[in-house]
């Protein structure tokens, strides 16, 4: 069971005001004392808040309507209970994403802690179809190609600054406890140089089939540039671990078939596992694009090339399961093969690579290394290969939507 990290510093008087506030306006708004007439509730409005109140939290002009409606329960949750909440009833009950911002949450004692957020598959998840693909011309779907040899992650050297790699870690607060993936920065059409967009995994926002979305969603790009040691990070300035900012999800979305397959083991709802995040930062006086702090975005591809006519793959992470620790960014380039978990869905992409957990949700870049055809879903428990799926109008109607939601 992942350790549930240390408490964080209490935020200011003001956030906490601002805080109880909403928790008051939409507890009224959705609490069952709050009947109408009719006997139907009355729904929780955005109308009731200020906009300072929203930019103090950095909410969205929509607030979720199932929110808690127990104001005990959410000015507990408030000043930290989170934590401790049921664990079963707090995920199935996250049926609408809520992240509002809680400054100095995600210290660097808090993110040394989490864990990696892993999907484990074995050799009877795999569909062995290598006689050809549904419709038998041999076809990338349908078709699982020969396992590949193991690729050895290798360390991306540092500092991460102003590089090619506009990669970070994402951080989440889940019903087993604090926990990190990897995302990306990924170009918004609507916003040309100014993007606020990351893509990760679906599984490092929701838990999938049953179950609901995860809180405090927290992307920190180009995290710990230097590479310091783990046992360094605890004590280590908010600048070595977070020098361009913690920047908090104001949205994120999934795919319909992550959300009702999804699940921990056995690869279910992989083949569409991805997610986009629009983010902001937790210095709300700060206007820069996450983009321009970052020093650049990758395009995101979901023309969902043929298999055999991509060169090569790099899978992009913070592997955080041993012998990672979680402190460093590393990468594996191989030549992609097929793999088929459920015939009736994409065949997915599938490297050789020595990557474990907290590498999730990482890009897969192509021999250019500024378009991302993937990003990392699954792997086996012997950790010599990584899995992810191949984005066609699934994960672009994803995309679409956080971009246009603005």
């Amino acid at each position: 069971m992942p350790s549930i990290a240390r408490s964080a510093r209490r935020r200011s008087a003001l956030a906490a005001a601002a805080v109880a506030a909403v928790l008051a306006v939409t507890a009224t708004a959705c609490g069952p004392e709050d009947d109408q007439a009719d006997g139907k509730p009355s729904p929780a409005s955005s109308e009731h808040l200020t906009g300072d109140l929203k930019k103090d939290l950095g909410l969205p002009d929509d607030l979720p309507k199932d929110l808690p409606t127990s104001l005990k329960d959410l000015d507990a949750w408030k000043n930290g209970a989170w934590k401790n909440w049921d664990r079963d009833k707090w995920l199935k009950e996250a049926k609408q994403f809520f992240n509002p911002i809680i400054d100095d949450l995600w210290n660097p004692d808090r993110m040394k802690d989490a864990d990696g957020n892993d999907r484990k598959v074995d050799d009877s998840d795999i569909d062995d179809g290598q006689s050809g693909g549904r419709d038998g011309t041999g076809e990338d779907e349908g078709v699982t190609d020969p396992t590949p040899q193991p690729v050895k992650a290798s360390a991306v050297p540092t500092p991460y600054t102003q590089d090619d790699l506009p990669v970070g870690k994402v951080f989440m607060d889940t019903p087993k406890g604090s926990m990190v993936c990897s995302g990306a920065v990924v170009k918004d059409p609507r916003h040309p140089g100014k993007s606020n967009l990351v893509a990760t995994a679906g599984h490092c926002v929701h838990g999938g089939k049953g179950k609901g979305w995860y809180r405090n969603v927290v992307f920190v790009p180009d995290y710990n540039p230097k590479g310091l040691p783990n046992e360094q990070l605890a004590n280590a300035s908010q600048s070595d671990v977070a020098p361009k900012g913690i920047w908090w999800a104001k949205r994120a979305r999934t795919t319909d078939h992550w959300i009702n397959n999804g699940a921990e083991r056995g690869g279910k709802g992989a083949q569409q596992d991805f997610a986009v995040l629009r983010v902001q930062p937790e210095d709300k006086t700060d206007s820069t694009s996450l983009e321009e702090k970052a020093g650049g975005a990758v395009q995101v591809s979901f023309s969902t090339p043929r298999v055999k006519s991509v060169e090569s793959l790099t899978a992009v992470g913070y592997p955080a399961a041993p012998p990672f620790d979680g402190a460093k960014m590393y990468r594996c380039a191989d030549k992609p093969g097929r793999l088929t978990l459920d015939p009736e869905q994409p065949t997915m992409y599938r490297i050789g690579c020595t990557m474990t957990a907290g590498a999730s949700g990482g890009p897969w870049l192509d021999a250019s290394g500024t378009r991302l055809l993937s990003v990392t879903s699954i792997g086996p428990v012997t950790a010599d290969w990584l899995a992810g799926a191949r984005l066609g109008k699934e994960a672009k109607a994803v995309f679409d939507t956080v971009s246009r939601e603005g």
